[in-house]
């Protein structure tokens, strides 16, 4: 039996897992969906990388071993960053059409023209959240921009787990990830797959994404 750390993307909390959740606890697993500060009821707007990556950590250290951490988009950046700190309980690493930082990289570094211009105009309203997109599921809440600028700090230990997916959504315009999908798909100690979905692949390809999350187990 594994457990599945789910930790989320940007404005999301652990919701946005509930469906995939459902799969791994039915097939005899235990699934620990994260909602990070300032992305549930109570807000936390000066929280940055290094308060949700710390998060991540205690949820690490308080489930023992045998962990797979899965991360969506910005949930990247918590992966590795939980993950140099504690590589020797975890079995694999899962990372959702998600940043894959080196160490000095924020989300603002690694994002696109397109995802900066949207965080500076959601943080017009008080200069600490950013605002989620209008789109967005009506649960979502205003996310610490802290978290989207401060540079990653790595030690290289999250290199230490023995398995590293990344899963790459093709069906949406202005994916920062594509490249990245295309460089790791050459990297002999990744595996990677393509879904033909929108970014939201937790909420659009859940039976397909637990598939993946089984695999590793």
């Amino acid at each position: 039996m594994a457990t599945f750390i789910l930790i989320p993307g940007g404005w999301q909390g652990g919701w946005v897992y509930q469906r995939v959740a459902e799969i791994l606890i039915a097939h005899g697993h235990k699934a620990a969906p994260v909602t990070l500060s300032g992305l549930g009821d109570v807000p936390a707007p000066t929280a940055n990388l290094e308060t949700h990556i710390g998060e991540v950590v205690h949820a690490v250290g308080s489930l023992g071993d045998d962990l797979v951490l899965v991360g969506q988009s910005y949930g990247g950046m918590l992966v590795s960053g939980a993950a140099d700190a504690a590589p020797s309980q975890i079995r694999a690493l899962v990372y959702v059409d998600a940043y894959v930082p080196d160490t000095g990289d924020s989300v603002w570094s690694l994002t696109t023209r397109r995802f900066r211009d949207l965080f500076i105009a959601g943080a017009k309203a008080d200069g600490l959240t950013c605002a989620p997109p209008a789109s967005m599921d009506p649960r979502c809440r205003p996310h610490p921009i802290g978290t989207f600028l401060q540079s990653i700090s790595l030690g290289g230990r999250w290199r230490e787990v023995p398995r590293k997916t990344f899963i790459g959504a093709f069906g949406w315009e202005g994916s920062p990830f594509l490249d990245l999908h295309r460089r790791l798909s050459s990297e002999p100690e990744w595996s990677t797959f393509a879904f033909d979905c929108g970014h939201n692949v937790a909420r659009l390809k859940p039976e397909a994404l637990a598939e993946i999350l089984l695999a590793q187990v």
